[in-house]
């Protein structure tokens, strides 16, 4: 469902355009300068460094958080986005991390969901923090 960003973002899409223009229209592998660039945050800079340059960053989404404290992989004290990007940079071998973002961000789109995981189906139930809490076997 839409909702109600679409205008900005076509803005923002517009200026970076532009912005990349500037700059011979490069596509810039530095994240500093990646959140420089309009509307781009650490999460989308991360995005663009792990997809298009795979260099190893963790761009902490609602999944990402989510599945992250809910199998136990970091404390319940990362109570924010970047928190929980540096204590799994810690832990994470740095050749994966790009795919275990993505492993991440699927495992919380179709198993481990928000409103109802499917822990049944889940291959980490058993090992998982929540299904240990929960006790789903």
């Amino acid at each position: 469902k839409p909702i109600g960003t679409y205008k900005k973002k076509s803005v923002f899409v517009h200026d970076i355009a532009n912005a990349l223009v500037d700059n011979n229209s490069i596509v810039p592998n530095d994240r500093k300068f990646l959140e420089n660039l309009p509307g781009v945050g650490r999460k989308t800079a991360n995005v663009i460094q792990s997809v298009v340059f795979n260099k190893a960053a963790m761009a902490v989404d609602t999944h990402v958080f989510r599945v992250s404290h809910r199998i136990g992989l970091v404390p319940q004290s990362c109570t924010t986005p970047l928190a929980t990007e540096k204590y799994l940079m810690k832990y994470i071998p740095e050749a994966i991390v790009p795919k275990a973002h993505h492993w991440l961000i699927l495992h919380g789109r179709y198993v481990c969901i928000a409103r109802k995981p499917k822990c049944e189906e889940c291959g980490l139930n058993g090992i998982c923090l929540e299904s240990l809490k929960t006790k789903v076997q």
